[in-house]
C-alpha cells in the first residue's frame, strides 16, 4: 500500500519534477516507510511506500526495468503476485525483486493492457514507457484504490489524493454543479468521473486508459458485474449454493494473507468482519490480533458494540483490543478526519475509522475488513422495499437519498441550481442490462458505483492516513461474480444477507449471526450538540462560508435552529453534511 503522483506533458516540455515532488510530499501518509522519484523526458513520477511485501530496498519504487524500456508506480496489492510470477518466469523473464511491484512491471510488458484481467487484488498504477513516452494509469474492479486526474495547460497530472493534484497548484477549485448535486443528494457519493472541484476528475473503476506522447487519449473499461440470478445455479439445493459461497469467501479471506508483515482484522461484532475471524482462525491463524472501537453513548443510542466482537474473540482465542474513545479525544480528531478526507464524506463513522485506524497502526501494518458485504449480500434496509417496486428508480432514491431536487434547490444557493442529476444518473444504471429484478440493479449499482465513493473510499482515507493498510475479501471479485448469480431469495433472506448468516451459524455464536443489523455508532455527530454544534455554526457563519455563497442562509438558519429534526433516511444529520463541505473546503484553503 503506498501512495503515488505523476505529471505528462503533450506539449514537448519536460515534466516538471519540483511540481510532482511536491504532490509526492503530499501522500506521506500512505507511504511513511520510504519515497522515491523519477523524470525522463515529459513524465514525471513521485512515490510514497508502506513496506508490507518485500521489504527490501529491492522493491523501491517508482520501478524501472532499463532492459524493458518502463517505469512503474504502483499503490496497492495483487495477491495472486506468486503465481503469475511463475508464468513470467515461464516466459523467459527474470526477477530482481520478491514482491508484487516488479510481477505488475512485467505483467504489463508481457500481455499489455490485458494485465490487469489477471490481477486478484487492489490497485491503481501508472506505467511510463521510455521509447514511445506512452502513459498507461489503471484502476482495481471496484476503485479500492483511489487515483485522481487534472488536466493542465500541455498535460496532465494525476495521484492517489485529491489533495495531492492541490499540492501542484494551477488547478480550477471552482464547485462542479453536478457533483454538488450527487454530494448533497446522494449521501455524498459523487460518481467518476467527477469531484467536487471542476478541475479535478477520477478515473472509474475497472478502467485502465492510455496517453501517447502527444496526449491521445484511449480509456477501456475491462471489467463489468452482471447481477442476474442463474437458472443453473438457482437449481442447486440450497446447502450447496452455501458451500459455494463459503468455499469463496474463504479463498478470498486466505489470498488477503499475502504479506511478509502481520495482518489483523479490524472486529466490529458485526456478521462480516465475525466471519473473516472464524475463517482466518480455521485456516490455522494463530495469536490473531482483532480489534474494535466503542464511543461515549448520545442521544440515547448506545456507543459501542463490545458486547458482540468480545463473543467472537473469546470464541477464537484473539488478541483482542478495545479501544474506547471519549468524546474528548472524538472531538479532537475531528479536524485530522476531515483533512484526510481525499473528497468530503459525510457518513459520521470516518472519524470512528480515523480514531480506530490510529491505534491499530500502533500494531500492525495490515489489516482485513468487513466493507463490501452488505453491498453484495443485499444487507441494507432498502433492498426488500425494492423486491416488488414498479418504480425501482424512484423508490430506491426515496430510501437512499439524503434529499430530493426540490430540496437540493431550497437549499443551495442560485449560481449553483442544476438538474436532477442524481435521479438521472440513477436511472441510467437501472436501466443497463447487467442487472435484473430491481433487486439486483440496486446491488449492481451500489456494489460498482456507492461502495467505491462512499464506504471504500471512507475506510482508504481513513486507514491510509495512518499508513494501515486495509484488504476487503467481501470484494474479490469472483466471489462478488458468484454472489451476482445467486437466487434473490439467497440474500435478502433473514432480513438481508441470509446466505452469509446461514454460513456463519456454523461458525459464529448465534447472538451475533442473529442481532440487529449495527452500524459504527457515533452519535455525537448525528445529534449535533454543545462543542460540535459550536465548531459548525462558527463554519457555516464565517466569512468564507458567506463569501462562496454554496447555501442559502434561511436553509442554513433551520438546519442550525433543529439539528435533531433534520435527520436523513440514512439516519445522517443534514447539518453536518453541509457543514461538513464547507469544513473540508476551508481545511483545504479553498
Amino acid at each position: 500500500m503506498c501512495g503515488f503522483a505523476g505529471e505528462a506533458r503533450f506539449d514537448a516540455l519536460p515534466a516538471d519534477i519540483g511540481i510532482v515532488a511536491r504532490m509526492g510530499a503530499a501522500l506521506r501518509d500512505r507511504g511513511p516507510d520510504a519515497s522515491g522519484a523519477f523524470q525522463q523526458g515529459s513524465i514525471a513520477l513521485a512515490h510514497r511506500r508502506l513496506r508490507i511485501i518485500d521489504l527490501s530496498e529491492h522493491a523501491q519504487q517508482p520501478m524501472t526495468d532499463s532492459a524493458l524500456g518502463l517505469t512503474l508506480a504502483f499503490n496497492g496489492c495483487i495477491y495472486n503476485f506468486r503465481e503469475l510470477r511463475t508464468e513470467l518466469e515461464a516466459l523467459g523473464y527474470g526477477f530482481f525483486s520478491d514482491g508484487d511491484t516488479e510481477v505488475v512491471l512485467k505483467a504489463f510488458h508481457a500481455w499489455g493492457r490485458d494485465c490487469v484481467r489477471r490481477f486478484h487484488g487492489m490497485f491503481a498504477f501508472a506505467v511510463a514507457e521510455r521509447d514511445s513516452g506512452t502513459l498507461t494509469l489503471a484502476r482495481d474492479r471496484f476503485g479500492i484504490k483511489p487515483l485522481y486526474l487534472a488536466t493542465v495547460a500541455g498535460g496532465l497530472r494525476f495521484g492517489s489524493s485529491l489533495p495531492a493534484l492541490l499540492a501542484g497548484g494551477g488547478l480550477d477549485t471552482a464547485i462542479d454543479p453536478v457533483a454538488l448535486h450527487h454530494y448533497l443528494s446522494w449521501h455524498a457519493v459523487v460518481p467518476p468521473p467527477h469531484t467536487i472541484l471542476a478541475g479535478v476528475r477520477k478515473l472509474a473503476p475497472a478502467t485502465i486508459a492510455s496517453w501517447t506522447a502527444d496526449g491521445l487519449y484511449e480509456a477501456t473499461r475491462y471489467w463489468d458485474l452482471r447481477v442476474k440470478a442463474d437458472p443453473e445455479l438457482a437449481a442447486l439445493p440450497t446447502a450447496e449454493r452455501e458451500r459455494l459461497v463459503e468455499d469463496a469467501l474463504r479463498v478470498a479471506v486466505r489470498r488477503r494473507m499475502v504479506a511478509d508483515v502481520p495482518v489483523g482484522v479490524l472486529l466490529s461484532g458485526g456478521v462480516d468482519s465475525s466471519l473473516i475471524v472464524a475463517l482466518l482462525a480455521e485456516a490455522g491463524q494463530h495469536a490473531l490480533s482483532t480489534f474494535s472501537i466503542g464511543f461515549e453513548s448520545a442521544g440515547g443510542e448506545a456507543g459501542d458494540e463490545f458486547a458482540f466482537s468480545d463473543l467472537v474473540a473469546e470464541r477464537y482465542g484473539t488478541r483482542h483490543a478495545q479501544i474506547r474513545i471519549p468524546t474528548s479525544d472524538l472531538l479532537a480528531a475531528l479536524p485530522g478526519t476531515i483533512a484526510a478526507m481525499s473528497e468530503p464524506m459525510v457518513s459520521y463513522d470516518n472519524v470512528a475509522f480515523y480514531a480506530l485506524s490510529r491505534e491499530v497502526s500502533r500494531h500492525l501494518k495490515v489489516v482485513q475488513s468487513g466493507q463490501g458485504a452488505d453491498e453484495v449480500f443485499a444487507g441494507y434496509h432498502w433492498y426488500p422495499k425494492l423486491a416488488d417496486s414498479t418504480d425501482p428508480a424512484h423508490d430506491y432514491a426515496r430510501a437512499f437519498f439524503d434529499v430530493d431536487h426540490d430540496g437540493y434547490l431550497a437549499t443551495v444557493g442560485e449560481a449553483h441550481a442544476t438538474d436532477d442529476a442524481s435521479r438521472a444518473f440513477v436511472e441510467r444504471e437501472f436501466a443497463t442490462a447487467q442487472g435484473g429484478t430491481p433487486v439486483e440493479k440496486a446491488l449492481r449499482l451500489d456494489t460498482t458505483v456507492m461502495l467505491a465513493d462512499d464506504p471504500v473510499k471512507r475506510v482508504d482515507n481513513m486507514t491510509m492516513a495512518w499508513g494501515l493498510e486495509a484488504r476487503v475479501p467481501f470484494l474479490d471479485h469472483e466471489l462478488v461474480e458468484l454472489a451476482g448469480r445467486l437466487p434473490v431469495s439467497d440474500k435478502l433472506g433473514g432480513g438481508g444477507k441470509g446466505v452469509l448468516k446461514s454460513i456463519a451459524r456454523g461458525l459464529l455464536p448465534h447472538d451475533v449471526v442473529d442481532r440487529p443489523k449495527g452500524y459504527f455508532p457515533v452519535p455525537i455527530l448525528k445529534y449535533l450538540d454543545g462543542p460540535v454544534l459550536n465548531m459548525v455554526r462558527d463554519a457555516l457563519g464565517s466569512r468564507a462560508a458567506r463569501e462562496r455563497g454554496l447555501f442559502r442562509p434561511a436553509a442554513v438558519e433551520r438546519l442550525l435552529a433543529a439539528p435533531a429534526e433534520h435527520i436523513t433516511p440514512l439516519r445522517g444529520s443534514r447539518l453536518w453534511q453541509v457543514a461538513l463541505l464547507e469544513l473540508w473546503l476551508q481545511a483545504r484553503g479553498i
